[in-house]
């Protein structure tokens, strides 16, 4: 094997967790090879927070992440925290904001965050190899990954490949079947941040909402999440949808709130003591979209006038805006996800340092990983943890 051809740490995917795992061995002075399938590093970062890359979140805890085992992720959070990332970003000058809820964007663009990973991986000593697909991988002394041009071999292999979200972007499931052929179980995977879809039904009664924006609380059982929904020609997106998503399964019913700020009944009765000839549709479009108004009330209830509702009558009315329950058809699937809900079982791996319990010097990270972020930037600051994490000890 030649010498250019033979590393101490390879690691493939060159995204958010495979660039950090990569400059952080670089720094310890271990010879690294980063392979990217595609053409470019980063893809996904690049896309993200609407081109400004959402990259944490100030806000970071392990409530903020779904798993089989929720403890996991909390040892690599602790270890490297938003704070740890941030002063990565304020070294390289780049600005930044919070936008809501301790959501930290780039002022500028998205392709910052890349060059910052690049220019640290150059520091570092990092081979990085883009439009290199790998062919196969074995084990013997060492790991053996064969390329279209040539066999690495290193006694560290680091799995960072994502999930099956972002199909365009080049997402595959190459990380779950190498987890296959090496023994380790793989969990159940699901679209996850995700728009949810229409019954035909229901796509039929709301297809005049499409484009209508309104904020509320959405919720399943227990877990309820505020934030904008958005109508569309499929069904329902937005924040608060997008959020939910993940913790929706077939069968389940969405509770929605659309006046979260609102007790309707008691406004009801204020506006029947100071506005009593104002029709009920008009009153509730002062804090509505009025299309979203006009497609809740019947064409009876919209035009009577506030003063003729009884106590009955401002019970359900109420209910109709309080108590908006729908059972979605679906989700829009991987091409729409923002991430993958499941992957490599974390029981598999140690929570110190991401290597396989099975295979020594066989490490899993990112989104590859049973580890699912909400939205808000959790999800790049488990890419960080966990790439920094495993990149001490490749």
């Amino acid at each position: 094997m030649s010498c250019e051809n033979t590393f101490d740490v390879v690691i493939i995917g060159a995204g958010a967790a495979g660039m950090m795992c990569a400059l952080t061995a670089g720094q310890r002075g271990r010879k690294v090879l980063l392979l990217e399938g595609s053409a470019r590093v980063g893809r996904k970062i690049l896309v993200s927070g609407g081109g400004r890359c959402n990259f944490t979140n100030l806000r970071v805890g392990p409530e903020n992440y779904l798993s089989g085992n929720p403890h996991f992720c909390k040892s690599a959070l602790m270890r490297f925290s938003p704070h740890d990332f941030i002063q990565l970003v304020e070294r390289h000058g780049i600005r930044y904001h919070e936008k809501t809820l301790g959501q930290l964007f780039c002022d500028d663009k998205s392709s910052q965050i890349v060059h910052l990973l690049l220019a640290e991986c150059t520091a570092s000593g990092v081979t990085i190899r883009t439009g290199c697909p790998i062919l196969g991988i074995d084990k013997k002394q060492v790991f053996l990954v064969q390329t279209e041009s040539a066999t690495c071999t290193a006694d560290s292999l680091v799995i960072a490949t994502g999930g099956l979200s972002f199909p365009k972007l080049g997402a595959t499931g190459f990380g779950y079947a190498i987890a296959g052929q090496f023994g380790l179980a793989v969990l159940p995977r699901e679209p996850a941040l995700v728009p949810l879809t229409f019954t035909s039904a229901d796509r039929q009664r709301y297809q005049g909402l499409s484009g209508v924006s309104t904020l509320a609380n959405v919720s399943i059982g227990d877990t309820m999440f505020m934030g904008k929904i958005l109508f569309t020609h499929k069904g329902l997106s937005g924040p608060a949808i997008l959020q939910i998503s993940s913790y929706w399964t077939p069968g389940a019913t969405l509770t929605i709130d659309l006046l979260p700020h609102l007790h309707l009944e008691d406004e009801i009765i204020r506006w029947q003591s100071l506005r009593p000839r104002a029709g009920l549709r008009t009153l509730i479009s002062e804090h509505l979209p009025k299309r979203l108004v006009c497609c809740f009330l019947d064409p009876h209830a919209q035009a009577r006038p506030v003063n003729q509702i009884d106590e009955q009558g401002r019970k359900a009315v109420a209910g109709l805006f309080h108590h908006w329950q729908i059972e979605p058809a679906g989700t829009e699937g991987y091409l729409k996800a923002e991430v993958t809900r499941g992957g490599v079982d974390t029981n598999e791996l140690s929570s110190k340092t991401f290597e396989s319990r099975k295979v020594p010097g066989l490490y899993f990270i990112g989104e590859v990983l049973d580890v699912t972020g909400w939205l808000g930037g959790f999800n790049f600051q488990w890419a960080w943890a966990s790439g920094h994490c495993a990149g001490l000890y490749v």
